[in-house]
Parts: C-alpha cells; structure tokens; sequence
C-alpha cells in the first residue's frame, strides 16, 4: 500500500541518505534508509536516488539537509555567513523534474574561517526543542563542532578533525596494531584526557609511546585504544576551553563517542545534557518545512 505523505524530511549525508514521509500534522508515516551517500554520487545521478528511496510513496515536497547542498552534491547551496539564524528564509531548489526538493544551506564563518552542512539543521532543532536555550552546543563525530548560541543565532564555531585523527592514527600508522579491540578502559580515558588537557604540546610524543609501551610492557590493546582516545578528545578541549568553560553545554549524538565527551566534560566541572541525533534532526527539518511551504 502506497504512503501519501504531505511532505518528505531528507537527512542526506556522505555516506547514507534518511528520508521521512511525514503527515500534514508533522508525524512520520514511514521511514527509508538508502547508502546512496553525497560521496557515491554524481550530480546527475541525486534524482534517480530521490525517486529510489520514495518509490513507495505518493509525490510530495521535499525539504534536504546535509552533504547533498554541497559544492559536490546535487546542487550548490551557499553557506549563510554567521552571526545567523541556523535556518535561512528561502531555500535551494534541486533541479529535478519530479516533486520539489529545497535544500537547506550549510553556515560558514570568515574567521577562523570554518563551514558546516546539516548541523545547522540539528541547532534548529535543538533549539525547537528547547525555546530560548542559549549556551555551546558539542556535536561530536567525525568532524566534531563547538557551536556558541545566544538569542536564537549561531554566533560563532569552531570544528575539530578528532574523529578523523582517531580514524587515521588507529588505522592507517603504526598504532593500528596496537589499538584494535572492542573494550575500554575508563581510567586510561581519563588519565590520557587529564595528561594532553594539561600539557597538549605533548601530544604527539605520547602517542608514539602507546606503541612502545605494547611492546615493552604489555600494555593491552583495550587500554591503548582508550588512552588515544583521551589524548586526543584532551588536545581538542585544550583548544576549544573558549568556548566550553563555564558555559551550558549540550551534547548532540548518542552511542560511546557521546558518552566519551560528556565524561570528558565532566571530569572538568563541565556537565553536559545530551540530546539525540535523529531526532532534532527531523526537529530541524520540521522546522525549515515550516518556513518552506509559507512559500510554496
């Protein structure tokens, strides 16, 4: 039986592609998963992946977020200049002969200069979800972002590459035989976070010796994996006490690299209050559909 939605949510990243059939009373009717990422894709080739992942589904209005406004995506859709609201007033229209697809644009900042792509639409529905929330929001992943809030506009950022170090160090130096385990162990956490929080200049020394210690004193693959992740998450809140200390702060993500931060922050007097991804993902979106179909 076919789904008619009033209007579709998209969630299209690098890698995956999320899409939500969603009722004129803003409530999911169906959900859809594709691998059909931005990274697999041609400009061309966004429209047969849309009508793929709606197949059944009637046509509707689409709202985008993410990697598919990128400079490599469906279309180009250019960064709004911080100070700003997370959600502009108008929106890129995808070329496309089926239903409409509007994308969201990313944010950029001039200096330090810095950009993003689909958090702007987790801050919005962050901030739908808690009116008049000011104060840092965390965003860990791959490429995770500081983001300071104040009367409902991003007013700066900063993005740290510590998933992407993480990624690298563990599987592409020396390290990757070193590291490769599916437990953990607190305390090597928080005594590698406490050594680069205090003395990041020391960074890159200490990671040769999780290596050297593996060989010369057995130190086990779990606490390894554990203590690189602290190195690193320290050097990154060594960098980023602007904009974390002293602040309220709110962590966007679930899972153990979630978890890593909020006992990161913590072991710092820093208490966060986590929120789900996905979920003020569709906030946001909800959010931007309401801006949009003013328009349509």
């Amino acid at each position: 039986m076919s789904i008619s939605p009033n209007w579709i949510a998209l969630d299209w990243g690098t890698t995956h592609l999320r899409g939500w059939a969603m009722s004129a009373g803003n409530t999911v009717l169906a959900e859809a998963h594709s691998d059909r990422g931005m990274g697999t894709l041609t400009p061309s080739e966004f429209p047969a992946a849309f009508a793929e992942l709606t197949r059944d589904w009637t046509a509707a209005p689409a709202i985008a977020c993410g990697m598919v406004g990128a400079r490599q995506g469906w279309i180009e859709a250019a960064y709004q200049a911080v100070p700003c609201t997370p959600l502009p007033t108008s929106f890129t229209k995808a070329p496309t002969n089926a239903a409409s697809v509007h994308i969201i644009p990313g944010l950029s900042q001039s200096s330090p200069a810095d950009v993003m792509r689909g958090e702007e639409t987790q801050i919005a529905g962050f901030l739908a979800l808690n009116p008049g929330w000011d104060g840092v929001l965390c965003m860990p992943g791959t490429h995770t972002k500081w983001v300071q809030i104040s009367a409902g506009e991003v007013v700066s950022f900063q993005t740290c590459m510590t998933g992407d170090l993480f990624a690298a160090i563990s599987g592409h130096t020396v390290l990757k035989h070193s590291v490769v385990s599916d437990d953990w162990d607190d305390a090597a956490f928080a005594e590698a976070l406490s050594d680069t929080l205090s003395r990041p200049e020391k960074l890159a020394a200490r990671l040769f010796a999780l290596r050297a210690e593996g060989l010369l004193h057995g130190l086990g693959n779990a606490t390894a994996k554990a203590r690189l992740s602290g190195l690193l998450i320290g050097a990154e809140l060594a960098a980023t006490k602007p904009y974390w200390l002293g602040q309220q702060i709110g962590i966007i993500g679930a899972g153990p690299v979630a978890d890593a931060y909020v006992k990161a922050l913590a072991s710092q007097g820093a208490p966060a209050t986590v929120a789900d991804g996905p979920r003020v993902t569709l906030a946001g979106l909800t959010a931007a559909w309401t801006i949009l179909k003013g328009q349509l």
